[in-house]
């Protein structure tokens, strides 16, 4: 292996392990556990829970949470057109809509084609 493939990766890799290292536990949402009270290890007298504190997980709360965790981020938000304001009603696709103020036709952009004539001179 070449030894600038080995700086790069370990440059790559470095900052990495440092986030990682020092992420902030506070910033976790906060959620319903399954909470083991004030269990403590005998030897080095940390807490045995890896949320403690927290309250016990019911079904349908866990259920409902779950269906409305990414609500913000997946809800289709439209930015306002001006141009709605002005819809009475929307035909379906392929036809142009009924709309306040001057009735705009489109014309078809051929009226009638060149006829050609079938035999060869």
């Amino acid at each position: 292996m070449k030894t600038s493939t080995i700086v790069w990766l370990t440059t790559a890799v470095m900052p990495l392990t440092i986030t990682l290292a020092f992420a902030n536990p506070a910033m976790l949402p906060k959620h319903p556990g399954y909470p083991m009270g004030k269990a403590v290890d005998p030897v080095t007298g940390q807490s045995l829970a890896n949320d403690p504190g927290q309250i016990n997980a019911q079904i349908q709360e866990a259920l409902r949470d779950a269906a409305i965790v990414d609500d913000h981020r997946s809800k289709q938000n439209l930015l306002f057109n001006q141009n709605d304001e002005r819809l009475l009603e929307k035909p379906g696709a392929g036809l142009l809509p009924k709309v306040e103020g001057p009735n705009i036709k489109i014309e078809p952009p051929v009226k009638e084609g060149t006829k050609v004539s079938a035999a060869p001179e």
